[in-house]
């Protein structure tokens, strides 16, 4: 396995193996690998000649007063990870090889972002849909995996691959979680010990709504109202960032359920923000 620093080199190497006729997976990540990152690279590996994997925690995704300087990392066991799953080569630049202290070049979908993650984090989304277009002209990608508990940002992915005709294929892979149903997150490291023990209440709330719902509530007001008791009675010490129903596929808030729906939250338990989201059926 090749371990790439320099963005140039990344795309030297990616230009060699597409002009030799080899495809391309690309799994972009922050590090910290836990098990849902190992399923993305299980889950490319199959698809392509040569396996990506990119670590870099990108500093314009986070806004002032997150979590930027402490977001957990682990190189070195990220690095053997890495290499268990078959990966070829594991770019891991620092931010002052991505960015151009004058850079001056944003990409944004605002039509998808302005409610859920894009409400709460104004120019998260700007930061992302930068760095994976980055990506993309890096490693010119045949495909990348992402994982479906960011789901608006795969929605807004999505439109803008399809906007800008970036000849990439998108595949989406379901939420991996824990035994007890919490979903997998870097950012789980950062709960206490109480803080671990309440969390799966997160994903027993969207369960038990999506039964209110397939049981006839389809009301979005009502809907809210009993997650929100949900989580009232059962998270007594989070804070509740958004709860909300949205279409799936343009992130719109919707008022009633009549048809495929998303139910997204996100979560603040202490230091940690965790989202989490269910697809109703309708």
């Amino acid at each position: 396995m090749q371990i790439i620093t320099a963005p140039a080199k990344l795309q030297r190497q990616c230009l060699t193996w597409r002009r030799e006729g080899l495809t391309i997976g690309l799994v972009p990540t922050m590090g910290f690998f836990h098990d849902g990152h190992l399923a993305l690279m299980e889950r490319a590996r199959p698809l392509c000649d040569k396996l990506v994997v990119s670590l870099f925690v990108n500093p314009t995704q986070f806004g002032e007063n997150e979590d930027l300087d402490k977001y957990p990392h682990d190189l070195d066991g990220d690095t053997a990870k890495a290499w268990s799953k078959g990966v070829d080569l594991l770019f891991a630049p620092e931010a002052g090889a991505m960015y151009a202290q004058d850079h001056a070049t944003w990409i944004n979908v605002p039509a998808l972002g302005e409610h859920l993650c894009g409400a709460a984090r104004p120019g998260h989304f700007q930061g992302v849909c930068t760095v994976v277009t980055k990506l993309f002209m890096l490693t010119q990608a045949n495909l990348a995996v992402f994982g479906q508990k960011d789901w608006q940002q795969f929605a807004i992915l999505r439109r803008m691959v399809r906007d800008l005709n970036i000849p990439v294929e998108l595949i989406g892979h379901e939420i991996v979680r824990e035994k007890d149903g919490l979903a997998m997150s870097s950012r789980n490291a950062y709960l206490t010990e109480t803080e671990r023990a309440s969390a799966p209440a997160i994903r027993k709330g969207l369960l038990k709504t999506a039964d209110k719902v397939r049981s006839g509530m389809r009301n979005v007001d009502d809907i809210k109202r009993f997650l929100h008791d949900e989580f009232a009675a059962a998270l007594p010490m989070g804070e509740v960032d958004y709860a909300e129903i949205v279409d799936p596929d343009d992130i719109v808030p919707l008022k009633e359920v009549t048809g495929p729906a998303l139910l997204a939250v996100a979560v603040r338990l202490g230091k940690a923000r965790l989202i989490d989201n269910l697809l109703l059926e309708g």
